[in-house]
């Protein structure tokens, strides 16, 4: 297993290089390309998804802004993220299929997108991901979106409709849960089992929205998903068979003020969603009820490019009805929540190098079903959901400041480290899973190397 580890990394270093040395000037556009911008004007440390307010705004306006040159070509793009996994104490049988029980080194995610400009008014990103942990290729994050702009009465409206792929893929702030920190984590580490219907979506529904900022002020976005059948799920590589399917549709909501000023920039916001599901797709019983409250806070400092401070938090409340999964013996309770706290502290200097601290936690009522034990790892003795970890990434982004040179615009690099320390995991801090395994066992260092182009 080491042989395939080294064999990994080593193929991800000559892939980096190959195409750090051999763009040109006419290969795949991205947003940079398009609007004559580098990376560090629309994003914090000149990558990823954390977004200034330059890149809010350009997402709001659809993709579509261009500084008026090559209008024509193709917004085609790609990525490749490689990573190196260490967890305190490996997983006896494998921390995933064809994976050894630690210190794994894999090739996390490669990507092409169809991001940018279609038309004035349209734009897209559209994302196909290979995974290279579960090694299949899906349709990823998703978000088509005509957008335009008017004067009424005298206030300043811009006005948009998306149709997406993912509740939250549409949202302009990284506070909600898909676009939230950690912006990459090991996909070979276990994983707290407990989550909200909100954030489990993802590539299984399709859904529209309708959204208007105002004054650059009040953003208010509404609209609804459905699951996508069963068939469609199989072609773009979503369909699980145990995952709860949404029973008609589900509205989701979104609401946030903002203000920025002096180069401080504050907003505060909520969201939420409802939906009745199926649980593990069984009909027959009636259904589950989920109700998903959110509620969140960005600030940025954004005065000097020299130093970025950040601050962000959310709480996500979900409240549930389980009288379906109850009558299939799926569920102890008939009525549960279930708590999310999320907080992060950010620092970058220089556009370059990077500071986050976080710190999630997860609480809710405890379930003997739901949260069985049984399973080594994934299980919890407690039947209790309760997880809180301590999470600290330190990043170094060495291009995308500048638009004169090739790599400014048309390749991009991010290097990171990151630690999670679980304090809490499942339910428990010891022998959390009734097998002897503590929640530190889980414990991860995670190296990755991202390259976009």
């Amino acid at each position: 297993m080491m042989i395939v580890a080294r064999n990994t990394v080593s193929l991800l270093f000559v892939f980096l290089m190959f195409f750090l040395l051999s763009l040109d000037a006419n290969a795949l556009p991205g947003f940079a390309r398009q609007t004559g911008m580098p990376c560090s004007s629309c994003h914090v440390q000149s990558f990823g998804p954390n977004l200034t307010s330059i890149g809010r705004n350009f997402k709001l306006n659809g993709y579509t802004q261009t500084d008026g040159k090559n209008n024509n070509l193709i917004p085609l793009s790609g990525m490749i993220r490689g990573s190196f996994t260490h967890t305190q104490n490996g997983q006896p049988d494998g921390a995933a299929d064809r994976f050894g029980k630690n210190d794994n080194a894999t090739i996390d995610e490669a990507a092409i997108f169809l991001a940018g400009r279609l038309t004035s008014k349209i734009g897209a990103f559209v994302e196909g991901t290979y995974d290279g942990v579960e090694n299949i290729g899906v349709l990823d994050n998703t978000d088509i979106r005509f957008a335009d702009h008017a004067d009424v009465a005298g206030q300043k409206l811009v006005f948009g409709m998306t149709a997406n792929n993912n509740p939250t893929v549409s949202d302009l702030w990284n506070t909600t849960p898909v676009w939230g920190f950690p912006w990459s984590s090991s996909p070979l580490a276990p994983t707290q089992s407990a989550g909200t219907l909100i954030e489990s979506l993802g590539s299984q529904v399709v859904g529209a929205t309708a959204y208007m900022m105002l004054n650059n002020l009040l953003y208010v976005e509404a609209g609804g998903y459905t699951s996508l059948p069963k068939n469609v799920q199989r072609g773009i590589g979503a369909f699980d068979a145990e995952q709860a399917r949404l029973n008609g549709g589900a509205p989701y909501w979104r609401v946030a003020l903002q203000k920025d000023w002096s180069g401080h920039y504050g907003a505060i916001g909520s969201f939420g969603m409802h939906g009745n599901v199926n649980p593990q797709r069984l009909t027959g019983a009636g259904t589950d009820s989920y109700d998903d409250f959110g509620f969140d806070l960005t600030y940025q400092y954004l005065a000097n490019p020299v130093h970025i401070y950040e601050f962000t938090a959310t709480y996500i409340r979900e409240n549930r009805n389980m009288n379906a999964s109850a009558a299939l013996g799926l569920a102890d309770k008939l009525k549960s929540n279930l708590d999310t706290v999320r907080l992060r502290a950010g620092y970058t200097y220089l556009q370059t190098y990077g500071l986050n601290l976080f710190y999630g936690q997860t609480t809710g009522t405890a379930d003997t079903v739901i949260y069985s034990f049984g399973d080594p790892i994934s299980g919890s003795r407690t039947g209790n959901p309760n997880s809180q970890a301590f999470t600290a990434e330190a990043s170094y982004t060495p291009f995308g400041k500048s638009t004169a040179s090739t790599l400014g615009t048309l390749a991009n690099l991010r290097l990171a480290v990151q630690y999670v320390h679980n304090f809490k995991f499942n339910g428990s801090v010891h022998n959390y899973d009734g097998f002897n395994r503590n929640a530190v066992n889980n414990d991860t260092l995670y190296f990755n190397a991202w390259l976009a182009f």
